[in-house]
């Protein structure tokens, strides 16, 4: 069975060409769009089975189908690596990709793009699980690359509308910065290292490389560049908001399974070369952090709720580099894998609501739906709850906790992460029930035009159980990710400050948050109004609704000082000088021109003189 593992992403990657070349009618598109997906996703845990059965006496399987090419010893290989956390990975994205592809099958029926808009869903979901099973770092990249691209044509799928065009590009560009950096990474990897499979690589480094030496450090910080920006941690968050131009299942897919969580997987597929570089290791830990509560205070004062989401993306992409930051290794896979159940539900809930409300994002203009959409209400809030941590129930609540805990006791935890990473669960509680309350509850103010159908149905509902009983494998998740990503499960820095003590504190913050959320958005509004329109909460509204003014810096620092050069060289001044050039050519040609006068007298003549001043050169010189 180890032996179907290449069919998993090329399954996908053959229906995309297929829907891209092909003129199919609607019916036929759905069903060769999803049924794809649903045989990688069958195929994917045929596999993960017989592996579990039956592993590899190495723990691993390699599955090698090509050499890719041979140059001056760079031989790179068309091969798939399964280990206990790309099988994580691999049926993660492969499930919940088939589940956000079964409700797109009824959100995008009508739209002009069907066929063109499931041509790139699964080229998506095929390069993101090229991505997870590469065995070198190469084939890794063309994953990444992929993924990315896939990234700026769903983003701008709709492309009529400029905005949308807009968002896609900025995705692409700001991207991109990150992605320089590693391939530099890789460069420095080849070189100092001589190959780019991934388990040698990490072999050669700790044979190589002393704990902090410069290569290491560089190696991990450039890698570290290229994760931040593909995950959208801080500096290169920007990007993600804007994504909400994407119609909603893409935004799911890139959310939960694709695209975000990119960065994750590469920094634990390389986590032995960060224990080798424990600076660049912390830096993680230190963005995670910073970028969490960054996001948390910018998701509280937005107003379209895709916005809300794509920000509380971000916060919970950022705990996922705290816990890789401080070592906690399996906590961050673990929480990827319940982020992934609970914010694609999210935003297949989101996609509901907006849909049934005629294509309204505010939320201050919803309200009121809990009785007009139960099912999406009641999926939500599960959703909500896990994302937000309701403690001994979501499955949000035991990944978080364990990252909340890991911040302190793990080997790279600290104090000040503990506090932090607490705040971060006090801001999600607050931002996830003032979403929920505000288009949940109080006054209806948007009339519901659209009820959905089974095929939007069924995936919530899906992941609602999901959302719940996906935390309960903490335990064995933790024991089987054990011979990949081991680490120290607690550190007693003080005999009365234990797991179950942090777990507590995390419960109370939670609860703190829910209240506060009860009170200033469904309880007594007019107390967040009051709070928001005064000099100081004004003032802070806005700077947290701009994303911190971030765009604002780039603006400054990058668009503007590129645009004036550009004005500065409208004119081409340095073509000028090539022109010059030329125009002396042409000088000269014109003045040659006038010897040609035809008279053959005065060309013997010339050839004459021009031979005996070759004469006199050679006698006298």
């Amino acid at each position: 069975m180890l032996r179907l593992l290449w069919l998993v992403p090329a399954i996908p990657l053959a229906s995309a060409l297929a829907l891209a070349v092909l003129r199919l009618s609607q019916k036929t598109v759905a069903w060769l769009g999803t049924c794809s997906i649903t045989a990688s996703s069958v195929i994917s845990l045929l596999v993960s089975i017989s592996f579990l059965n039956a592993p590899p006496a190495s723990g691993a399987y390699t599955q090698i189908l090509w050499r890719w090419f041979d140059v001056n010893g760079l031989r790179p290989e068309i091969a798939l690596y399964l280990d206990p956390l790309s099988l994580v990975m691999m049926v993660v994205v492969a499930f919940v990709s088939f589940l956000i592809h079964l409700y797109s099958t009824e959100f995008m029926s009508g739209d002009d793009g069907y066929g063109r808009f499931f041509a790139y869903m699964n080229l998506f979901v095929g390069c993101m699980l090229t991505l997870v099973l590469a065995n070198n770092l190469l084939l890794l990249y063309l994953g990444w690359e992929g993924v990315g691209l896939c990234s700026y044509l769903l983003i701008g799928f709709w492309y009529r509308d400029p905005a949308n065009g807009r968002a896609g590009r900025k995705a692409f560009i700001v991207t991109r910065a990150g992605d320089t950096a590693m391939v530099i990474g890789l460069f420095l990897l080849f070189h100092d290292l001589g190959t780019l499979n991934i388990q040698d690589l990490m072999h050669r480094a700790v044979l190589q490389w002393p704990i902090g030496s410069s290569g290491a450090l560089a190696a991990a910080f450039l890698l570290l560049s290229g994760a931040v920006g593909k995950s959208a941690q801080l500096p290169l968050q920007t990007w993600l908001p804007d994504a909400m131009a994407g119609p909603t299942p893409v935004s799911a897919l890139i959310h939960a399974a694709t695209m975000v969580t990119a960065g994750v997987y590469l920094i634990a597929r390389t986590h032995t070369l960060y224990s080798l570089a424990p600076q660049a290791q912390f830096a993680a830990a230190v963005i995670g952090a910073a970028t969490l509560l960054m996001a948390g205070f910018s998701a509280l004062t937005q107003h379209d709720l895709k916005r809300v989401l794509a920000y509380s993306t971000i916060s919970q992409i950022g705990y996922m580099f705290l816990a890789l930051g401080v070592g906690a290794w399996p906590a961050a896979i673990f929480h990827f894998m319940t982020h992934a159940f609970f914010k694609a539900l999210l935003f297949l809930g989101a996609g509901i609501v907006i849909e049934s409300l005629g294509g309204e994002h505010d939320i201050f203009r919803m309200g009121g739906l809990r009785q007009k959409l139960p099912v999406t209400f009641w999926t939500f809030l599960v959703a909500g709850c896990s994302l937000a941590g309701l403690p001994l129930i979501t499955a949000g609540a035991f990944s978080k906790g364990w990252i909340v805990w890991g911040a302190y006791s793990a080997a790279n935890g600290s104090a000040e992460l503990w506090v932090v990473a607490l705040a971060g669960v006090f801001l999600t509680a607050l931002y996830t029930f003032r979403m929920i309350f505000l288009v949940f509850f109080g006054q209806q103010n948007s009339q519901v035009t659209r009820k959905p159908g089974p095929a939007m149905v069924i995936p919530c509902l899906i992941l609602a159980f999901l959302s719940i009983a996906g935390g309960y494998i903490r335990t064995p998740f933790a024991s089987y990710l054990s011979t990949v990503l081991a680490w120290n499960p607690g550190i007693t820095r003080s005999p009365s400050f234990g797991e179950m003590f942090s777990e507590a504190i995390v419960a109370l913050v939670f609860f703190l948050g829910l209240c506060l959320a009860y009170v200033f958005f469904l309880r007594r509004r007019d107390y967040s109004t009051v709070l928001a329109s005064s000099p100081a909460g004004s003032v802070l509204h806005r700077f947290w609704f701009s994303d911190w003014g971030m765009d604002w810096l780039y603006d400054h620092l990058f668009v503007r000082p590129v645009v004036w050069i550009a004005k500065v060289g409208k004119g081409d001044p340095i073509d000028g000088f090539y022109a010059g050039v030329g125009r002396l050519n042409e000088i000269a040609w014109r003045g040659l021109s006038l010897s040609q006068s035809g008279r053959l007298r005065w060309y013997a003549a010339a050839v004459a003189a021009g031979t005996i001043v070759l004469i006199g050169v050679v006698i006298f010189s």
